[in-house]
């Protein structure tokens, strides 16, 4: 009994375009109800949201079966982070902050079993071979991860080309925000010195043979982007959904102006 397929690692090797929205409420009820969407992914977020492996689990266990293919972004490329993430039974990882060839090997690295890599084995006591249930889990395990590293520098654009040289690598996640911080415009990720930026990298991603992703919520941004090869779309963020839809019935049925009494 192998490992189960990631269905995502393989449209992505199609090249089929897929997409998925940020989950950040950090919560696996939310998530399940997510879950229910039908988007193509679902990436619960362990960098800017306040996730822990037990709150990455939870969510991965309510998102399986239901035709939604989860993915977790962690908070930096720590191996043993990665180790737990794909413990828990994580298949798809986007890893960010990655600046040079150097990083991105290490982390690729870190996602595989020996001799391919260096993941530490202790798949026996792990969710990802349902306990033991998978008996050649450790056999069949690599040929489903699916790797995506977040480039979100000039340090790191300026190692773009060296990065996607990197056989095992699935996929490279441009991240707009930090990028436009880094180019000296900051919550400007739409500037027109940024966008061109980042139209670039996706199109050499893409021409490199690799999964092309970004995230926004600008439906212009978006089309543009997978115009010129963007297949991993993030088009929404589960927190600004929730909270933008409340404020809109909120202002809706606002009460009149109280005076303070």
């Amino acid at each position: 009994m192998p490992a189960p397929l990631n269905r995502l690692k393989a449209w992505l090797a199609a090249g089929e375009r897929t997409r998925g929205i940020w989950l950040g409420l950090a919560d696996a009820y939310a998530a399940e109800i997510a879950a229910t969407a039908g988007f193509d992914w679902l990436l619960i977020d362990g960098e800017h949201a306040p996730n822990d492996i037990c709150s990455l689990s939870a969510q991965l266990a309510v998102i399986a079966g239901t035709g939604t293919e989860p993915v977790i972004r962690l908070p930096d490329d720590d191996p043993a982070k990665i180790k737990q993430a794909l413990d828990i039974g994580a298949q798809t990882l986007l890893i960010p902050m990655i600046e040079t060839r150097g990083q991105a090997e290490a982390a690729v690295a870190a996602c595989l079993y020996p001799p391919n890599g260096r993941r530490g084995v202790g798949s026996a006591l792990a969710r990802a071979s349902r306990f033991g249930a998978i008996p050649d889990y450790l056999a069949t395990a690599d040929a489903q991860i699916c790797i995506i590293l977040q480039v979100e520098s000039r340090a790191g654009l300026a190692a773009l080309d060296a990065i996607l040289g990197i056989e095992r690598l699935d996929g490279v996640f441009i991240g707009p925000s930090d990028l436009a911080a880094d180019m000296g415009h900051p919550g400007r990720p739409g500037h027109p010195d940024v966008k061109a930026t980042v139209m670039d990298a996706l199109a050499r991603i893409r021409a490199a043979g690799k999964a092309a992703g970004i995230l926004s919520t600008d439906p212009d941004y978006i089309a543009k982007a997978e115009a010129v090869g963007a297949n991993f779309t993030g088009v929404g963020i589960d927190v600004t959904l929730f909270a933008g839809a409340l404020r809109a019935l909120a202002a809706r049925y606002a009460a009149p102006s109280r005076s303070a009494e």
